[in-house]
């Protein structure tokens, strides 16, 4: 069985028959991210590949671990630096939508505890620095921000506004959102998951994760390209969740300019991608996506001139 999906006894009913079967389910475990200086950070997440140790990763050094595949040496031949391991993506990604650390330089190391594999350290060059809005907590799957409105409006005003050069049709998009479910093995097993994908301006999808938490499968593909040196600007997101204040900060922190989701979006979502300069497309789905704020960025099928009869729909 895949990692990420736990078969559990289960009794199925319907109308004429019940019977004992074999239920795959998707996994939900504890990951601690334990940054020095500023607190513990605990995530329920999905981990859908093994956790190699030792695994640790430097700003110098890049990704390293024994694992193959991955960063490091194999065999005395050197690895694959741009092969990043799910924990650690998680655990930069989360670290650097949250405001931990503004660019990769302020990492002085992140690595996987060799006793303790479900524990990841982090070290930041100047901790003290650093204006955390929560420390030693527990996310859970399914937390997004925490706090009254006074804490959401200095949310919003730490946002910077994203870049202007993605331009892509809503098939493309739809073509990106396919991609994204056929490529959810955890997913299609369990139907647990959520997805996200990040894309280029040429709609090439340049990293997908799936996880049970949809900020924690956001957070994986950020710090995953953040880890392996990919730039993000001019770069969008895919998700298969609901679009909420969360999910957009997170995109906002890594420069994307597109955030586009096959479900609905919040009243504070569509506030945030409004002030950040970010398209937001809801109901991305057989071609059609509903976009609700800077609608530039999403072309007609046939041109401007065609625009009424694309299948564009604007909020």
């Amino acid at each position: 069985m895949s990692h990420g999906i736990r078969t559990v006894a289960a009794r199925r009913f319907d109308a004429a028959v019940r019977g004992d079967d074999a239920c795959p389910v998707v996994e939900e475990e504890a990951l601690a991210i334990d940054v020095e200086d500023i607190g513990a950070f605990t995530l329920m997440w999905t981990p859908t590949e093994p956790v190699p140790v030792p695994c640790a990763f430097t700003p110098q050094d890049g990704v390293l671990t024994d694992a193959p595949g991955e960063g490091g040496k194999e065999n005395g031949k050197e690895g694959n630096k741009n092969s990043v391991p799910e924990i650690l993506a998680l655990a930069a990604g989360f670290a650097f939508t949250e405001g931990l650390f503004d660019r990769i330089d302020d990492i002085r190391s992140l690595a996987v505890c060799a006793d303790t594999p479900g524990v990841v350290r982090l070290t930041l060059v100047n901790p003290q620095q650093v204006q955390a809005r929560r420390r030693n907590v527990v996310v859970g799957s399914a937390c997004g921000i925490c706090g009254g409105r006074e804490q959401i409006e200095d949310i919003l005003r730490g946002l910077h506004p994203a870049g202007d050069a993605l331009r892509l049709t809503p098939a493309r998009l739809d073509a990106i959102m396919s991609t994204m479910r056929q490529r959810q093995a955890v997913w299609l097993a369990t139907g647990g998951t959520h997805a996200a994908a990040l894309f280029d301006a040429e709609g090439r999808v340049l990293a997908l994760a799936e996880d049970l938490g949809r900020h924690n499968a956001l957070d994986k593909v950020i710090g995953q390209c953040l880890l392996a040196g990919r730039p993000l600007a001019g770069c969008g997101t895919a998700l298969t969740s609901r679009i909420t204040l969360e999910m957009v900060s997170k995109a906002a922190r890594a420069g994307l300019e597109l955030v586009a989701a096959v479900s609905a979006a919040s009243s504070l979502a569509i506030e945030a991608a409004e002030r950040c300069n970010i398209t937001l497309c809801g109901f991305v789905r057989n071609g059609c996506a509903t976009v609700f704020t800077h609608d530039r960025r999403l072309l007609a099928a046939d041109g401007a001139a065609n625009a009424s009869r694309s299948p564009l729909q604007i909020a």
